[in-house]
């Protein structure tokens, strides 16, 4: 699937807001440069809850460029997506910093 569409069929499910549960989350991560704020994603976890109150599942995905643009995992992201029947999507906005162990 072309990563266009991709991103744009995630992004419908994301505007239409909190639906209910089963929630999926996503949140992209990359490495700060110099305490500045990261320009790409390195990585990206998508976290799947089935109900309120519920231990998500998480499951990280890596890039060697940007994730937001990988082909690869933004379609299967939308798979999980669509195969976990998500009620609501949720996407943390920007990117975060990759936290250094």
């Amino acid at each position: 699937m072309n990563v266009d569409k991709a991103k744009k069929r995630i992004a419908k499910q994301v505007k239409k807001g909190f639906h209910g549960y089963p929630l999926v989350s996503l949140e992209y991560f990359g490495k700060a440069n110099s305490g500045k704020t990261p320009d790409s994603a390195s990585e990206v976890v998508i976290s799947y809850t089935e109900e309120e109150g519920a231990e998500p599942q998480k499951q990280t995905f890596v890039s060697g460029s940007d994730a937001r643009e990988d082909e690869t995992i933004q379609s299967t992201l939308l798979k999980i997506i669509e195969r976990a029947d998500a009620k609501t999507v949720t996407e943390i906005d920007g990117i975060s910093p990759v936290r250094e162990s």
